[in-house]
C-alpha cells in the first residue's frame, strides 16, 4: 500500500496567496494519488500561525469543501519555525512521510516528485535546494549568500541555499521530536538528526502575492537566532578577542615604559584614550553576547510550550 503523505504549509497572513496555493497543491496531491505514489489518505496540512487576516477562515472553508485539506490553528502568533514544527509534530502521528514548504508558491511544487523518488530510494530526509537566484535582486542575492556564509563561519552548519522545503520520513520526524529546545532553528536542527539524506535542486520563483515575511531585519534576527541556538563559537571568539586585547595591552605598556625612560611620552595620551574606548566597546560587546546565551538558557529552563494549538480540522 502506498505511503500516507502530509504536505505541511505554515501560513501567516496568507489570504492573498492561499486560494492559488491550495489549488496547485491539490492538483499535485491528486496527480500523486492517481499515479499510486501516495495513499488516498494523504493530506495538505495548513498551519495558521495566529494570522490577523482571513487565513483561518479560508483554511476552514477549504476543509469543509474537501477533506484532503486539514488545518491546525495556533492560539497566537509563534513565528514560522514554531508553526512549522507544530505542523510536523501533528503530521508525525498521521503520516508516513511529510513535505514542508512555504505558502507563497516560491518553492517549486514540481520538485515533490523528485523528493518522493529519493524517499523511495531509502532517504529519510531530502532537502530542496535552490539551483540559482535568478529572480532575486542584487541586494537580496548578496544578503542571502552572506546569511549562509556567516552562519557557517559562526559554527551553525546548514545546507547551503536550503530554506524549509524538505521531505522527512516518519523516522526522521521521531528523531526531530527528541530535540527539546525552545529556541528553534530547524534548518540547523534537521541535519543533526542524521539518517540518510540527499538534495533535490529546483528553481525558486517569485512570490505569487503578498509581501515577504523575511525582510533584511528579520533575516538578520533569524541568522542570529540560528547562530546562538546551534553554536557556542561567538563566545570562543570573545575569548580569543580578549586574549588578543590583553596581549596588545602588554605590548602598549612596554612601549610606554620605553618611551618614558627615553623621556619622550608626548602624544601618547590620545592613543591611550582610543585604546580605552576600544577596550570598553569590546567589553560591552562581550557582555551582550554572553547575555544573549544566558537569556536563552533562562527561557529553556522555564520549559514553556513552544506553541499551543487552539483548533484542529482533520478527518
Amino acid at each position: 500500500m502506498a505511503d500516507v503523505l502530509y504536505i505541511v504549509v505554515p501560513c501567516y497572513n496568507e489570504e492573498e496567496v492561499l486560494p492559488e496555493t491550495s489549488k496547485r497543491l491539490l492538483e499535485k496531491l491528486q496527480s500523486l494519488t492517481d499515479a499510486g505514489l501516495v495513499s488516498p489518505a494523504s493530506r495538505i496540512l495548513l498551519v495558521n500561525d495566529g494570522s490577523k487576516d482571513r487565513t483561518w477562515e479560508l483554511i476552514s472553508g477549504l476543509h469543509a469543501s474537501d477533506e484532503r485539506f486539514s488545518g491546525v490553528c495556533l492560539s497566537r502568533n509563534r513565528g514560522h519555525q514554531n508553526a512549522l514544527l507544530a505542523g510536523l509534530t501533528y503530521a508525525a502521528g498521521k503520516a508516513d512521510v511529510t513535505i514542508s514548504m512555504d505558502a507563497d508558491l516560491q518553492d517549486d511544487i514540481g520538485a515533490v516528485d523528485a523528493m518522493l523518488e529519493k524517499y523511495r530510494e531509502g532517504c529519510d530526509i531530502v532537502y530542496g535546494v535552490r539551483s540559482a537566484r535568478k529572480t532575486d535582486t542584487f541586494f537580496k542575492k548578496t544578503t542571502a549568500q552572506g546569511f549562509y556564509k556567516v552562519m557557517s563561519a559562526m559554527g551553525a552548519e546548514t545546507v547551503y541555499n536550503h530554506a524549509d522545503y524538505r521531505l522527512m520520513s516518519k523516522r526522521a520526524l521521531e528523531g526531530l521530536a527528541q530535540f527539546g529546545e525552545v529556541n528553534l532553528f530547524l534548518r540547523g536542527m534537521v541535519p543533526m538528526v542524521g539518517y540518510k539524506s540527499d538534495v533535490v535542486y529546483y528553481e525558486r520563483g517569485e512570490r505569487f502575492a503578498g509581501e515577504s515575511k523575511y525582510p533584511l531585519k528579520k533575516m538578520l534576527a533569524f541568522a542570529w537566532e540560528g547562530i546562538t541556538s546551534l553554536s557556542a563559537k561567538p563566545i570562543k571568539l570573545i575569548v580569543g578577542m580578549g586574549a588578543f586585547i590583553s596581549a596588545l595591552s602588554c605590548v602598549a605598556m612596554l612601549v610606554l615604559l620605553i618611551l618614558s625612560i627615553a623621556g619622550s611620552g608626548a602624544g601618547m595620551s590620545a592613543w591611550l584614550l582610543a585604546s580605552v574606548w576600544l577596550a570598553c566597546g569590546l567589553v560591552l560587546l562581550a557582555v551582550g553576547v554572553v547575555g544573549e546565551y544566558v537569556g536563552k538558557n533562562y527561557l529553556e529552563t522555564k520549559h514553556r510550550p513552544r506553541y499551543i494549538i487552539s483548533e484542529v480540522l482533520d478527518k
